[in-house]
């Protein structure tokens, strides 16, 4: 018995699958968080943002910021800073989201309808547009407007939905199983929330999301911060 989770299928229609410009990873991962902040300053109606205030926002080096824009062909302008609107469209550009991504979430368990009810997806462009699971007790069930289909189903559904993205919050036991269904499907973006390592072809973007793994990494961040404290206190004989 398990949960459906949320896949993105293949390549949206006109859009190439490698970038024209390969970003560094790590800049990838800075860009999303610049996006959620542009996003904010336009909802408050700020036009220009400083690389030092968007430094601060996201959590980054000001040189980091000026760094990675610079990727995208943006310098800012001195004295005024970036256009927020016009760097919160080349982020969007640079990262795919201007391009219609369906996101299929395979397991209806507790984290899967979490996901499903997450409002926050649409707002940053992904339209979530089914939810599957194997438990008969949930398939047919409805949460939000959509209803759970029956994962025996998936390949119809992926194609019926148009689903380009999938989303897999499943027991290990079955995950690679379904991720092998959804690659042959020709849904070749996948973001994993199961404990274990997934086999696909290199043609395929995997993610994987590890909770236990991220608490375990804080656990180490926060002890070492704990021993850097009291080290100081030592030293100053507090």
């Amino acid at each position: 018995m398990w949960s459906v989770v949320l896949i993105p299928a293949q390549i949206p229609e006109g859009e190439s699958p490698v970038p024209a410009r390969e970003l560094p990873a790590a800049t990838v991962s800075r860009l999303t968080l610049y996006l959620r902040t542009l996003d904010a300053l336009l909802v408050s109606g700020t036009e220009s943002v400083s690389s030092e205030a968007l430094a601060e926002s996201a959590g980054v080096g000001s040189a980091n910021v000026r760094k990675d824009l610079s990727h995208l062909g943006s310098y800012g302008t001195r004295g005024v800073g970036y256009d927020v609107a016009n760097l919160s469209r080349q982020i969007s550009q640079a990262l795919g989201l201007t391009h219609e991504w369906r996101v299929a979430i395979v397991g209806a368990g507790n984290l899967g309808r979490a996901l499903a009810r997450y409002a926050g997806f649409e707002s940053r462009g992904f339209d979530v547009v089914a939810l599957l699971d194997a438990d008969q007790m949930l398939v047919g069930t409805e949460v939000g407007w959509l209803r759970v289909s029956d994962v025996v189903n998936l390949e119809s559904v992926l194609k019926n939905t148009r689903a380009n993205m999938v989303v897999l919050a499943l027991p290990a036991t079955v995950v690679q199983s379904v991720c092998d269904r959804v690659v042959a499907a020709g849904v070749h973006s996948i973001l994993s929330f199961a404990p274990v390592a997934l086999s696909v072809p290199d043609y395929v973007n995997l993610r994987k999301v590890d909770m236990a793994t991220e608490l375990q990494i804080l656990a180490y961040h926060a002890k070492r911060s704990q021993h850097s404290s009291m080290e100081a206190q030592r030293r100053t004989g507090a």
